[in-house]
């Protein structure tokens, strides 16, 4: 197995009010809660909140609770997922999921 197929999901499972499993091809499984991943997002917009120190979410008028209403593939290398406050920037490398999954 390359370095690479570490980084491969066999299975990813979303739970649109719990948040996403990943299972990768070596087997190694990492959970996320929604709440990690919304306040995690690593688009543009939500870095820079988090570097002016504000909260990502919620922002005013978010509803509540917090919900995923999609998710996709993002090429071969990371998951979009889809917000009910509308977010839909941030794209979640596989690899970046699986190293903080190991720490």
């Amino acid at each position: 197995m390359s370095l690479d197929d570490r980084y491969e999901p066999s299975d990813i499972t979303v739970k649109r009010d719990e948040g996403v499993t990943i299972t990768f091809v070596d087997g190694h499984v990492a959970g996320f809660s929604i709440m990690e991943l919304r306040l995690g997002c690593p688009c543009a917009p939500c870095r820079h909140l988090r570097d002016q120190g504000e909260e990502v979410w919620p922002r005013p008028g978010a509803p509540t609770p917090l919900r995923i209403t999609d998710a996709s593939p993002h090429g071969a290398w990371g998951i979009q997922l889809t917000w009910n406050d509308g977010h839909a920037t941030g794209i979640f490398p596989f690899e970046a999921l699986r190293d903080s999954s190991e720490h």
